[in-house]
């Protein structure tokens, strides 16, 4: 075939794929009243949401103040995320989904992004490992002292990871530490350790609640994940 042929079937090739391109529509994005669960999870339109390139703390976490007390800084990431979706529409575009089954989205209120206003108060942190988008939001609320950064505050995922490492010494296997419990109401629910209800979640293998190994595992075999497992 004559270079000159080669040459406009390559160009036609280019231009079909820039019109294809063009074409593609971005995202839609999922509106309503949204529900909170943690300082990073809400419901949404009958889809949990998980917001993107941020970690809040856990709800019974606590931090460091500026005085050398605590305060509850999970409880408040959530009040305060609560408070935001409670002023106006809540609009969420998902960019991926977690292990969880949840959606990682990024989210906003009234058109303020919930997850920067969060990092921005000091009531989460930017969830470096997994995007860059809040660090220079992380940086300016860190050198104003706020939430969080105003005295000794533990990572989310470093409080996360020690309960995984405490619930490994008192499981009967270390490796599967995800407590599948059935509810008085017959409803099967898996807690992943640290997460709020844990430690006071005992299992009876007998009556047919399980330890699982992960969470797809349990999902699998029919649980349903806590509000606020990680």
């Amino acid at each position: 075939m004559p270079r000159s042929a080669l040459l406009r079937i390559a160009s036609t090739a280019a231009a079909l794929a820039l019109g294809l391109a063009a074409c593609e529509k971005p995202p839609e994005a999922q509106r309503g009243t949204a529900q909170v669960i943690d300082g990073d999870t809400l419901d949404l339109a009958g889809r949990r949401m998980r917001l993107h390139g941020i970690d809040a703390p856990e709800l019974d976490q606590t931090c460091g103040r500026a005085d050398g007390g605590s305060w509850p800084c999970g409880r408040a990431a959530r009040d305060r995320l609560a408070a935001l979706v409670a002023e106006a529409e809540t609009a969420c575009t998902a960019r991926d989904r977690d292990g969880y089954g949840r959606i990682i989205a990024t989210c906003t209120a009234g058109g303020r992004d919930l997850g920067e206003t969060l990092v921005g108060e000091g009531l989460a942190w930017a969830y470096l490992h997994f995007s860059r988008a809040y660090a220079e939001t992380e940086t300016r609320a860190r050198a104003a002292r706020r939430g969080v950064w105003q005295g000794e505050a533990e990572a989310a995922w470093d409080y996360r990871r020690h309960g995984w490492q405490a619930a490994a010494a008192t499981v009967p296997d270390p490796a599967c530490a995800i407590k599948g419990n059935i509810t008085a109401s017959g409803e099967r629910i898996y807690h992943t350790p640290g997460s709020t209800w844990y430690a006071r979640t005992g299992i009876d293998t007998a009556s047919g609640e399980a330890w699982f190994c992960t969470s797809a595992e349990a999902e699998a075999a029919g649980w349903r994940a806590a509000a606020g497992n990680r």
